[in-house]
């Protein structure tokens, strides 16, 4: 039990505490209204600060060791992986340059020009140039594409071969 005494020192002491915090609490306003004022002074806000801190962390971690072994060793991976694409890729490019030059394919694409020209000539075609395997083609194609469009055409064209 407190005697009436001691009540009314501890009634004393809370006022006065109660009255520090809030000149405190006033003193803390005020300097965080200076620290806002100091900050749009110096252009400073909050998208600043974030990147500021965001930077700050990004060069803290790119300093770690994790990090460092965890980018050597994926930027080795990254080169090894560069050079067998590389290999894979001269690999396939050198295969379809040889199988070009093969005699197998050399046939294939004489025979393939002489059907192409032999079409032409009997689907109509009066130009002999002969031109590139390219142009022969796309002729045939149009060719073909026009005889079948007009399919009375051709029954005409039978007829006069009769």
């Amino acid at each position: 039990m407190l005697s009436e005494e001691e009540k009314e020192e501890l009634k004393a002491e809370l006022v006065q505490l109660e009255d520090e915090i809030t000149t405190l609490r006033q003193v803390l306003s005020a300097k965080e209204r200076h620290l806002v004022e100091i900050k749009q002074k110096l252009g400073m806000n909050l998208m600043n600060e974030l990147k500021q801190n965001f930077s700050k962390s990004w060069h803290d971690m790119q300093t770690t060791t994790a990090y460092k072994k965890t980018h050597e060793t994926l930027s080795q991976a990254g080169q090894k992986a560069t050079a067998a694409f590389s290999n894979v890729g001269t690999a396939i490019s050198k295969k379809f340059g040889d199988m070009r030059n093969s005699p197998t394919f050399k046939s294939f694409e004489e025979r393939v020009e002489t059907t192409v020209t032999s079409l032409k000539t009997k689907v109509g075609g009066m130009n002999h140039s002969g031109g590139s395997f390219e142009e022969v083609l796309s002729s045939t194609a149009h060719a073909s594409a026009q005889s079948l469009a007009g399919g009375s055409l051709r029954s005409e064209e039978e007829e006069l071969q009769c």
